[in-house]
């Protein structure tokens, strides 16, 4: 464990070294969480290292779920920022690839990054269990509390998940209403300003009907959307944006897609060596086009 720590510390330094300067954690339930908490054991980290050498961080056993804030390097900031919502199964977060990398990222696009860590392992997800949707709803809701003291545009706060984070993330845009039974009521808005939805699980209808699961179908509330997979990936399938994709071009959501040949699953920024490893330099051209980053109305909308 004390292995583990440390290098989780030399993780921390690093970021800090390459300009990712952490400013805040806070846990999203303070005085306690909304459902008594099912997790067995202390929350634990898990380090593997790749054959390129490059550390991987997975966390699970969270029961006090958190956010930690990242901030872009002073003079850089464009008030714009992403709650990040990494995957692992709902059973674990895979923290560094979905997690860190990303915020490495949005912090030199001038964004600033919200990491969350959401409750897991969970047994089921949305509508099943309620317990992530609380959680990333709580985390938007911090988060544009927070705001003018982050340097934040409270306009300009979207979600970026991956896998079961990307269906978190679709499941907090289609749902930012959701009242939990045990939640106390808020005005705040939870519902993010737009969603980037990468290599996501669980969005066809478990029906099999060919069609997006229904408890998930897009209206035209559901925010400006940006979509990433792979062909071969064979865990989550590209099914699930195609489907998705289509859902929202029927519901008049603006929304782009992105389908790559290689790059399989859990790619997080993407293999350097395959074109899949672009789709950063994509999205940091639909934020401005959708008016997240740049000059209000730099660019037009078609």
């Amino acid at each position: 464990m004390v292995a583990m720590r440390m290098v989780w510390v030399v993780a921390v330094m690093m970021l800090s070294s390459l300009g990712v300067a952490q400013k805040a954690t806070l846990l999203l339930w303070p005085n306690g969480n909304p459902e008594p908490a099912k997790v067995v054991g202390a929350e634990t980290d898990t380090t593997t290292v790749t054959a390129a050498g490059k550390s991987v961080l997975h966390v699970t056993n969270v029961s006090q779920p958190s956010l930690t804030v990242y901030a872009p390097a002073a003079g850089k900031n464009t008030a714009a920022a992403a709650v990040v919502f990494p995957g692992g199964s709902y059973l674990r977060l895979s923290y560094t690839t979905e997690g860190t990398d990303i915020c490495q990222w949005l912090n030199s696009i001038g964004m600033t990054c919200v990491l969350v860590k959401y409750r897991v392992p969970e047994d089921g997800h949305y509508p099943a269990n309620v317990e992530d949707l609380e959680d990333a709803q709580q985390a938007m809701r911090i988060t544009r509390a927070h705001a003018a003291e982050w340097g934040i545009d409270p306009h300009k706060v979207g979600v970026i998940g991956f896998s079961a984070g990307a269906h978190l993330a679709v499941t907090l845009s289609t749902h930012p209403d959701f009242q939990g039974a045990k939640v106390a009521g808020s005005t705040a808005d939870a519902k993010p300003d737009f969603q980037m939805v990468i290599y996501p699980g669980w969005l066809t209808d478990p029906t099999g009907a060919g069609r997006v699961d229904p408890v998930l179908a897009p209206t035209l509330s559901v925010p400006p959307t940006f979509l990433v997979q792979a062909e071969n990936d064979y865990t989550a399938h590209v099914e699930n944006v195609l489907v998705y994709f289509e859902a929202l071009k029927n519901a008049k959501v603006p929304a782009e897609l992105h389908v790559y040949t290689l790059g399989g699953h859990g790619f997080g920024m993407g293999q350097k060596e395959l074109p899949i490893s672009g789709w950063t330099g994509l999205a940091e051209a639909w934020l401005k086009t959708i008016h997240v980053l740049g000059p209000a109305g730099a660019v037009g909308m078609p």
